[in-house]
């Protein structure tokens, strides 16, 4: 069912209900562990969500430092690209999400945070920041463009970084250079003070139809695409074939003891048994299985 009833809130009228809600919205964001450097040499570590991977050919990652939300000033990453245009992005896992934290405080000027965090500071290859061997995951990149967004209090500045080297742990590669996605253990920020952790449990695949066109929700029967009983995700996976499937399995069907039941319980009732039908099928989408699902779905219109 889709609810007509929102709040509808401005961001410029309400600035500070927006600030709090869109970051409960625009989530989970991936955190960028910036490592930059002076001009004299003195190296500041701090996280930003505002950031993400925008190009492949070439690779780039933006992020953008807000102007502090007190007084407008200028953060010390910003001011470090300024003089010197590198960073290096250092990928955050759960193993190292409190020191990451705790790296956002605004120390001094001059303070390392490397050091008041514990991470270990290592040598980058191709440019002057330094890297956090902690991290799983470590891009050396070179500042292109520094866009500003806003000249007030928690106005942005878009950092475009193209990636020239990248360092990834070992231990995370098979043979072929591969990552498992749950190996990584990446967490992300969301409102408040939350945070999301990516592991098995919560991974899902959704197939893309890349080479070839989904028939889509509108060529579904009827029957289905108006379900009470599917959802949207249920009816854009149906969607997601090349052609209306046919019923192929009605024999190997009938042995389904679920299918079974279902003909038992329902008699006569035609009404009953296309609810309980489509019940069933959304339990075999929800476990991945495609074709008996719309196996059973067809089983209807018999």
């Amino acid at each position: 069912m889709i609810s007509e009833k929102t709040t509808v809130i401005d961001p410029v009228a309400q600035q500070a209900i927006f600030d709090d809600l869109i970051k409960y919205a625009v989530a989970p964001r991936p955190i960028c562990f910036a490592s930059t450097i002076d001009a004299a040499g003195e190296v500041n570590l701090s996280p930003f969500s505002y950031f993400n991977f925008m190009s492949q050919q070439p690779p780039i990652c933006v992020f953008s430092p807000l102007l502090r939300m007190r007084d407008g000033s200028t953060k010390h990453t910003l001011d470090n690209i300024e003089e010197v245009p590198e960073v290096v992005i250092n990928i955050v896992n759960y193993a190292m999400v409190q020191q990451q934290s705790l790296a956002s405080t605004e120390y001094g000027k001059g303070i390392n945070e490397f050091e008041k965090s514990g991470f270990t500071a290592i040598a980058s290859d191709l440019i002057k920041p330094p890297r956090v061997a902690e991290s799983p995951i470590q891009l050396e990149c070179k500042v292109k463009e520094i866009i500003s967004l806003g000249d007030g209090p928690g106005g942005g500045n878009l950092v475009i970084a193209e990636i020239v080297r990248m360092h990834i742990h070992e231990i995370l590669l098979n043979e072929n250079y591969q990552i498992t996605q749950e190996s990584l253990d990446l967490v992300a920020r969301l409102g408040g003070n939350w945070y999301c952790r990516v592991t098995q449990e919560s991974l899902f695949e959704v197939p893309k139809p890349l080479r070839n066109l989904g028939i889509g929700v509108d060529a579904l029967p009827e029957h289905i695409r108006f379900s009470e009983i599917l959802t949207g995700n249920h009816l854009g996976r149906l969607a997601n074939v090349e052609q209306l499937p046919v019923l192929t399995d009605e024999n190997r069907l009938s042995l389904d003891p679920n299918i079974k039941a279902i003909w038992d319980q329902s008699q006569d009732q035609l009404t009953l048994r296309s609810k309980l039908l489509q019940i069933y099928a959304a339990k075999l989408l929800d476990e991945g299985k495609l074709n008996m699902a719309w196996q059973v779905l067809l089983l209807e219109i018999e």
